[in-house]
């Protein structure tokens, strides 16, 4: 009596372990071909964005000092020395320098934001950091130069120059400093978000076969 034969063992299924294998170097070598330039380009890049930003404060300061509303003053001469006090003391044009300048710093964020997206579609964060320390620097830049372009600092001279009872225009200045922050802010913000609306989308995997797609219970179909 022959003891019954056992049948053999199926075939060993590698459908599954070949699907799941991990992609080729070449085939990776195909997914990270797309990304952007090298770190060493971004940070170039971001070098140039960087000076070229801060330099629109020149014209940021130049439309400050032009559209700000001056605030009008007046000296006296009470014996031998002087005063100068404010004309109007109800008059709001101290805090229409700060809105002048704070308008115009959002302006000047989203215009610089929306150009270097344009020229530049990949995002990063060498470019955001560019564009908010640009936009800082141009504020400053801008403060500065408008105030040196503005009417005279030395309230009590030019006084003097005018004459007593004459109206003349405070110095330029900034009430609230944290109005230097519009810019990058703005830049920052309009850029994340047109990086997010228009910018390049990463290719999926699975659309172009990397990955097969799971089967119902988290396994690879067979």
């Amino acid at each position: 009596m022959t003891a019954p034969l056992t049948p053999p063992p199926p075939p060993h299924d590698q459908s599954s372990q070949q699907a799941w294998q991990t992609p080729s170097a070449g085939s990776a070598g195909g997914m990270y071909e797309q990304d952007g330039p090298g770190m060493k380009t971004e940070v170039r890049e971001a070098a140039v964005i960087t000076v070229g930003v801060a330099l629109g404060g020149v014209l940021l300061g130049l439309l400050w000092c032009w559209l700000a509303p001056r605030v009008p003053l007046v000296g006296d001469e009470v014996g031998k020395s002087w005063v100068v006090y404010l004309k109007d003391t109800e008059g709001e044009q101290a805090v229409g320098a700060d809105g002048t300048f704070t308008l115009l710093a959002l302006a000047f964020g989203a215009v610089t934001a929306a150009v270097v997206f344009l020229l530049r579609r990949r995002g990063g964060v060498p470019l955001v950091v560019a564009l908010g320390v640009g936009g800082l620097l141009g504020s400053l830049l801008a403060w500065r130069l408008g105030i040196w372009l503005g009417p005279q600092s030395d309230v009590l001279a030019h006084a003097k120059a005018v004459g007593k009872g004459v109206t003349f225009a405070a110095p330029l200045k900034l009430g609230a400093k944290g109005t230097l922050l519009a810019w990058p802010f703005a830049a920052v913000l309009v850029h994340l978000g047109l990086t997010a609306l228009f910018g390049p989308r990463d290719p999926d995997p699975y659309l172009e076969g990397q990955y097969p797609q799971e089967g119902p219970y988290g396994a690879p179909p067979a």
